[in-house]
């Protein structure tokens, strides 16, 4: 059976969908809710879902199971959902002695916040590094949300595009969960870095902040 989280945060990445929450038991899905953008008539969300799930995990599901509710970003934004994401202002390497500084600044909900990670200056740490600030301004700007951490961050062959993935790890009281994300690098690595991460985590802000 298929992981739900999993399911899920992929589905999500569809581009008129805004979040999804998957219900059922180890042998079928029973129902599937999806919030979405008004830009695309329900059937064909529903078909997406659908055409989604199967391409990518295998999984048939009964158009019959899967429910559509339409919403525009500002009523998702006033009704304090995940519409409002972080965003890049400025992405930072200093160099000090045998070391290298990376600050991240994000802005979000109108305040911005300021991340930092210290390592080697060895152009293989540069991803981690600022993968790792990316982070810690998230955490800032989260107001004490449950610790986060980069299990991995790279650059893997993807057809001929160069693409960063990021793998975050999310310390919870029910353990620990695992989150993936990915941007193409057009232009300069480390900006494609702070995307995937935050590609990783922006549709589970809401859950990071209970």
């Amino acid at each position: 059976m298929v992981d739900f989280r999993e399911l899920e945060d992929t589905l999500c990445r569809l581009p008129s969908v805004d979040a999804v929450r998957i219900v059922g038991d180890a042998t079928r899905i029973t129902e599937v809710h999806v919030l979405a953008a008004p830009d695309k008539a329900p059937k064909q969300v529903v078909r997406d879902v659908q055409s989604l799930a199967m391409a990518r995990f295998g999984t048939n599901i009964d158009r019959r199971t899967i429910s559509v509710v339409q919403i525009t970003p500002e009523q998702i934004a006033a009704r304090g959902g995940g519409g409002d994401r972080p965003r890049i202002v400025d992405i930072r390497e200093q160099p000090e002695g045998n070391r290298m500084i990376a600050s991240v600044t994000l802005s979000w909900q109108g305040e911005d916040s300021v991340g930092t990670a210290t390592g080697p200056p060895a152009a293989s740490a540069r991803l981690r590094l600022v993968g790792e600030a990316t982070l810690r301004a998230l955490e800032i700007a989260l107001g004490g949300a449950n610790p986060l951490f980069l299990d991995a961050i790279g650059t893997p062959a993807v057809g001929m595009r160069d693409v960063v993935v990021a793998v975050v790890v999310n310390s919870t009281d029910h353990g620990e969960e695992t989150a993936v994300g990915s941007a193409l690098v057009n232009g300069e690595p480390t900006e494609a870095a702070v995307r995937a991460v935050l590609d990783a985590l922006n549709r589970r802000i809401p859950e990071l902040l209970r």
